[in-house]
C-alpha cells in the first residue's frame, strides 16, 4: 500500500509492466492521476475506480492530494494477489 509521500519514483515517471503482465491500480482513499503515454490517454481514478494497465503500456501516476493506493498484477494463469509494495514489474 502507497500513500502521496511513499508513492516510489518509479511510479511517478514513465515505467510499465512486463510482457504479458498487467496490473490493475486500486484507490482507497483520496484521487490518483493515471496518464497512459501511448496511445496518450489520462484518467481519475478513485474508490471504486481501478485503472487497467495493458502489458508494457508506459504509463505514469501522481497523487491528486492524500491517497492510499495499491497494484494487483496479473498474468497467463497466474493472479499475484499480494498488493504492490516495493517492486516495479
Amino acid at each position: 500500500m502507497f500513500d502521496q509521500d511513499s508513492l516510489p519514483a518509479g511510479l511517478r515517471r514513465e515505467h510499465r509492466t512486463k510482457a504479458g503482465v498487467w496490473a490493475l491500480i486500486h484507490v482507497v482513499e483520496g484521487s490518483l492521476l493515471y496518464r497512459i503515454l501511448e496511445p496518450p490517454g489520462e484518467q481519475v481514478l478513485l474508490v471504486g475506480v481501478p485503472g487497467i494497465v495493458s502489458p508494457e503500456q508506459p504509463h505514469v501516476v501522481s497523487p491528486l492530494g492524500p491517497m492510499r493506493m495499491f497494484v494487483e498484477f496479473y498474468s497467463a494463469g497466474r493472479v499475484e494477489r499480494e498488493p504492490h509494495t516495493s517492486q516495479v514489474l
